[in-house]
């Protein structure tokens, strides 16, 4: 699964890993992500993520 970047803060959402922060298991595509996740570190929301 491809990993994800915060272009603000360079945060790296890894499917791989999930987000415990947010509580989303791993291997949750990003594009399963509810649309109003945010970035653990920073808060930005999903529209400022590029893939890697």
């Amino acid at each position: 699964m491809q990993s994800w970047m915060c272009s603000v803060c360079q945060y790296v959402y890894n499917p791989a890993e999930g987000d415990p922060v947010n509580e989303v298991p791993s291997e949750v595509p990003f594009e399963d992500l509810l649309e109003n996740w945010s970035c653990p570190t920073c808060k930005a929301g999903k529209s400022f993520f590029v893939p890697l």
